[in-house]
């Protein structure tokens, strides 16, 4: 149930995130994901990794702020309670799966 639900979730966050970009060029970005790096939509959350390197490759720099508009989308989805560690120099990688652990453990608590 958890896992389904998050990634679910994810792709929502990465689907708001690129809006900021405007319809088109989200489309594009979906586009060229799928066609010059091997990653369907869908299978982002099991490619966090291969997204990662793929978004950065597309956008450069520009990448950061796009992680960070995923980033915002994904804590209010899982309810804003992830928990980092307490390095300050954190990847979208480690976010991701921070989020992802926060958001089963709540998951679990509410079925107690």
């Amino acid at each position: 149930m958890s896992k389904n639900d998050f990634d679910k979730l994810l792709l929502e966050a990465v689907d708001e995130g690129l809006s900021s970009l405007g319809e088109s060029a989200k489309q594009a970005v979906y586009f060229h994901l799928e066609k010059g790096f091997d990653i369907e939509k869908e299978e982002i959350p099991s490619k966090i990794e291969n997204f990662v390197n793929a978004f950065e490759n597309i956008f450069g720099l520009g990448a950061n702020f796009l992680e960070i508009q995923i980033m915002r989308r994904l804590y209010e989805k899982v309810g804003g309670s992830v928990q980092l560690s307490d390095s300050k120099d954190f990847t979208f990688t480690e976010y991701v799966t921070a989020a992802r652990r926060s958001f089963v453990k709540k998951k679990q608590k509410t079925k107690e």
